[in-house]
Formats: structure tokens, C-alpha cells, sequence
């Protein structure tokens, strides 16, 4: 008769049992990266659906957007040809397999389909999202990091009035006072546009522009070219970035504050290391990954921010022509940017839930 160590099998086990368990942490991250891909179509089809209906609100485009300038036939000629005197959920089922196609819709003010429009500024508007998350990042950490440092002392206080105050602080508010104080006292900064109208003309005529008025300059060569570009996006991204820079600062703040008492950077102290280095090294990785999982969401603030701050500064990107569509009541246009912002913010926040994921284990699960 054999004895069995009771130990033995509660600590040890099983080779099925082993296999599942390396099985299932190997299939973590593929089944992570699997959900959240599948979560896009709900999400857009909720952000979809929420905004056809909500333009639906108003009535039928064409009747808003152009009916005091036609006819009752015409105009129920063009309601006809448009399919609006159907029934709302059949356009809705329509709009869906549009939309599948890759079809956006076309405008009525100026007939162009949503899709050439996007084209031709989206270049722009991601230009503009871009430079304000690089100002975001560069004063949002470095001063959430000083704030983590200095709890509780004059400049924590100072630097926490500063992020609430540029959070609450409306963009075209924003934009103004920065247009105010560096373009017309200090004359240092252009009011406004992407550059100057000569910049603009040679940026036109080269060949294939990307729309990215930086790359096309770069492209020329000229110095001159760049530098003007560049003085024209300081204002607009300073704008746009101090909206998320106050959170970025709150939130890096918070975070560094947890990992400074946390037990391995006690250790750490224990055994001598400086404290510059144990801000620098052992607590603040830890917290950049909470800045890396709202990323998504901070773009999303700054494509609706965008809308305001291209406005206040000329800045022809998606946001000002969305602008221009709501003045002149061209529901269907800004249905399909609205709809189109929708797809790339779903996107965005999918890879930017994969970084974190690869960088932080602890996201998948």
C-alpha cells in the first residue's frame, strides 16, 4: 500500500491542469486584442445610429438646408430623388448599407460626397490633433511629475489651480486671450491660418501634397517654408493642448503619488537611491500607463475640440468645414463627418487599448 503526500497534490499540478493554465495565459492578450476589436462595431453602430436620429430631429435635410430658396414642387422633387419622403427607418436601413460600402453620403450645399471631404481636410484636422497632444505631453508630465514631487507645497497648489483652470477654460475663450496677448499686443505669432497666403500657394503647387502642411514643407526643403508653417500651428496647438495638458497633469500627479508610497520604491529609498532618481525611474513608469489607456479618449476631446479652435484661427481642416455645414444646415454633410469621426475614434481607442495591454499585463485581464 502506497502512501500519498497530500501536499504534494494540492501544490502540484496536474499535467491537463498545467497545460490549461499556460494555454490560458498564452491566449490572454490574442483574446484581449480579439474583444476589443469586436467592441468597434457596436460602438460605432450605437454613434451612428444616435446621430442619424438626432439630425432626423430637425426634419429632412434638404428641406433645412435648402428649402426657403426652392419651390414646393422642387423641392419635393428633390425629397424624392434623395429618398427622404420614405419611411425613417427604411432611410436608416439604407444609411447602414451605405455606410457598410464605405459610403458617407454627399453633401446638398455642394454636392461633394463626405468621403472627398474628409480627404481633403482630414489631413489638416490630424495635423492640428497631433501638435496639441505633443503640448499636452510635454507640459502635462513634466508638470505632473513636479507636482507629485512638491505635494502639498506652493507649487503643487499653484500647478493644480493651473490644469483645472485650462480644463474649464472654453477653447475659442482660449484662443482668443492667446491671440489677444502674442498676436496683437506682442505681434510675435500669426492671428491665424495654417501660413501665410505665400507659403500656402507654393504648398499648393507641389506635387501630391499629403495635406500635412508640415510633411509638404519639409518636402520643399526651405527653411523659410517650414519655419512659417510651424509659427502658424504654435497658437492653435497651444489651444487645443492645454485642454488635455491640465488632465495629463492631474492625472500623472495622482499616479506618481501612489507609486512614490508604494513598498518597492520604499526599498528602493532604503537602500540609498536618490530621490530624483526614484521620481524619474521607479515611479514614473508606473504611471504613464494610465496616461497611455486614456489616450483614446483624450483624442476624442481633441477632434471635438477641434471644431472651435480651427473656427477661432482659419484653420481649414474637418473642424471648420463642419462649422461651415451647421451654418448652412447641411444635416447630411455633418451626419457623415460627425459619422466618419465616429469610425476613426473607434479605431484610435482600439489601438491605443493594445499599447497599453503590451505595456502593462495587468490591462488584459
Amino acid at each position: 500500500m502506497t502512501l500519498t503526500n497530500p501536499e504534494a497534490i494540492e501544490t502540484e499540478p496536474t499535467k491537463p491542469q498545467a497545460q490549461r493554465r499556460a494555454k490560458g495565459q498564452g491566449g490572454g492578450l490574442g483574446r484581449y486584442i480579439l474583444i476589443r476589436f469586436l467592441l468597434i462595431f457596436p460602438t460605432v453602430f450605437i454613434l451612428v445610429t444616435l446621430v442619424f436620429f438626432l439630425m432626423r430631429v430637425v426634419g429632412n435635410p434638404i428641406t433645412a438646408s435648402v428649402g426657403g430658396r426652392l419651390t414646393p414642387t422642387q423641392l419635393q422633387e428633390r425629397l424624392h430623388a434623395a429618398g427622404y419622403d420614405r419611411p425613417v427607418i427604411v432611410q436608416y436601413i439604407e444609411y447602414l448599407g451605405q455606410i457598410v460600402r464605405g459610403d458617407f453620403g454627399s453633401s446638398v450645399t455642394d454636392n461633394r460626397p463626405v468621403t472627398e471631404i474628409i480627404l481633403q481636410y482630414g489631413g489638416a484636422t490630424a495635423e492640428l490633433v497631433f501638435y496639441a497632444l505633443i503640448v499636452a505631453l510635454v507640459l502635462g508630465i513634466p508638470l505632473g511629475m513636479l507636482a507629485a514631487y512638491l505635494r502639498d507645497k506652493w507649487p503643487d497648489v499653484l500647478l493644480r489651480a493651473l490644469a483645472i483652470l485650462t480644463y474649464a477654460t472654453p477653447v475659442f475663450f482660449g484662443g482668443l486671450l492667446l491671440k489677444l496677448v502674442f498676436s496683437v499686443w506682442l505681434g510675435w505669432l500669426p492671428l491665424g491660418d495654417r501660413a501665410s497666403t505665400r507659403v500656402q500657394l507654393i504648398l499648393d503647387r507641389i506635387e501630391n501634397p499629403t495635406g500635412v502642411f508640415l510633411i509638404d514643407a519639409i518636402r520643399t526643403g526651405n527653411a523659410q517654408i517650414i519655419s512659417d508653417v510651424l509659427q502658424h500651428a504654435v497658437l492653435p496647438a497651444l489651444t487645443l493642448g492645454l485642454l488635455t495638458a491640465g488632465i495629463f497633469l492631474r492625472l500623472v500627479r495622482a499616479n506618481m503619488i501612489g507609486s512614490l508610497g508604494s513598498e518597492y520604491v520604499d526599498a528602493a529609498r532604503s537602500r540609498g537611491v536618490r530621490e530624483s532618481r526614484l521620481v524619474r525611474t521607479h515611479a514614473f513608469r508606473p504611471a504613464l500607463v494610465p496616461i497611455i489607456t486614456v489616450m483614446g479618449l483624450q483624442i476624442a476631446m481633441l477632434l471635438g475640440g477641434s471644431v472651435l479652435t480651427e473656427t477661432t484661427f482659419g484653420w481649414r481642416g474637418l473642424g471648420f468645414e463642419l462649422n461651415q455645414y451647421l451654418s448652412a444646415r447641411d444635416f447630411v454633410a455633418v451626419q457623415g463627418i460627425v459619422a466618419m469621426l465616429a469610425v476613426i475614434v473607434a479605431v484610435t481607442n482600439f489601438v491605443v487599448d493594445v499599447v497599453a495591454a503590451l505595456i502593462d499585463p495587468r490591462v488584459r485581464f
